[in-house]
């Protein structure tokens, strides 16, 4: 989720009152709660996104055009706040992470992500209708920074910014070659980008739902989006995932649209997990990020491996957990997942956060190796 709810299991923190008080215990007294692909021309009609030409600097909080911000980052020591030394979680692997800030009042609320090929261009959506993209600077294996980043707002139909009809809460993002789907939660909607008109001045148009996606309950819709290239299952579908939208058995409604099988679909809800974003594997399985909260466990985020094969209509999809954390951990709101290969094979996960322009929270960028 985008912003502060007082319900337990929100993914939300709210401001601090009580000065004195550690981070942690901040936090857990409280709720826990980037992609301008750039490629060669003759590589346009597969995917039709480039990098933008540079903007001159702004501080206003709000764009109605794109303008370039300049972001800060400080290296995480380690992933282990308790043992900065352990690489080692589950099927990852650490491999670096990132606290990122901005003098741009703007930047922040990072609610989903999407790398090209290399893991070097991103496309970051914020939850208040807004585009961030750019490039993570490596060393070697380790990111070192964001460089070339630029603020868009999101157009509508109309061409003017989506938060103009009080349309925000983006939360979720998909690829298709030049297409960008963005998932509006609060008004469940979803938008449609064509990047090879105009990159992120692209004008929105709105994807058909089934009914039961329109009515989603308000605060809990529309999560995790993925959509499934040629040569994998379901190929042409998009996989739409609701943050905790139940079905009558408790499980988590998703649904499948487009391609050749719509329809709807759950998730197997356990341990009080609510659903924060998915990505796809190379392998075909996707990989569902997820979060809970309790007064007295605090914030966790585990990932689950799902074959994609099993989603079908109908279905009660499922999968091992592979990896989990708590805030013995440097996470926060985490809600954006995806993966690339690197050149020697490793496949690499990425994870962003959602700071909720909060004084509380931070906005990482950790990244894990996939170990098979």
């Amino acid at each position: 989720m985008a912003r502060p709810r007082p319900a337990a299991g929100d993914g939300c923190i709210p401001e601090p009152m009580i000065p004195g008080l550690s981070r942690r215990r901040l936090l857990t007294a409280a709720a826990a709660g980037f992609f301008g692909l750039a490629f060669p021309k003759e590589a346009l009609t597969q995917t039709a996104v480039q990098a933008p030409p540079k903007r001159a600097k702004t501080d206003e909080f709000s764009v109605t055009e794109p303008v370039s911000v300049e972001v800060n980052a400080r290296p995480l020591a380690g992933f282990d706040t308790r043992d900065r030394s352990r690489t080692r979680f589950g099927a990852l692997e650490f491999r670096s992470g990132l606290v990122l800030t901005s003098r741009y009042r703007g930047f922040g609320g990072l609610s989903g992500l999407r790398l090209d090929a290399k893991g070097e261009r991103f496309i970051a959506i914020s939850d208040k209708g807004g585009w961030f993209t750019g490039r993570i600077a490596y060393r070697a294996k380790e990111m070192i920074g964001l460089e070339d980043v630029e603020a868009s707002p999101m157009l509508g139909p109309d061409g003017k910014p989506i938060t103009a009809r009080g349309w925000f809460d983006t939360e979720c993002i998909a690829l298709d070659g030049s297409l960008v789907y963005v998932g509006l939660e609060r008004v469940n909607r979803i938008l449609r980008y064509d990047f090879a008109r105009g990159f992120t001045r692209a004008h929105g148009e709105e994807v058909p739902l089934p009914p039961p996606a329109r009515k989603l309950p308000f605060n809990r819709g529309l999560e995790a989006l993925v959509k499934i290239p040629k040569g994998q299952p379901l190929a042409g579908t998009l996989i739409a995932i609701s943050e905790r939208a139940l079905d009558a058995q408790g499980n988590i409604l998703g649904f499948l649209i487009g391609g050749k099988t719509p329809g709807q679909f759950s998730v197997q809800r356990s341990e009080d997990f609510d659903v924060s974003d998915a990505a796809l594997l190379p392998s075909g399985d996707i990989l569902l990020l997820e979060r809970k909260f309790s007064w007295l466990g605090g914030v966790g985020i585990r990932i689950r491996r799902i074959a994609l094969k099993s989603f079908s209509p109908g279905a009660v999809v499922d999968g091992p957990a592979i990896f989990s954390a708590d805030l013995g951990h440097e996470i926060d709101n985490m809600e954006g997942i995806d993966a690339h290969v690197t050149p020697s094979g490793d496949t690499v996960i990425t994870m962003v956060s959602d700071d909720n322009f909060s004084m509380i929270q931070r906005n990482l960028l950790l990244q894990f190796t996939l170990v098979e």
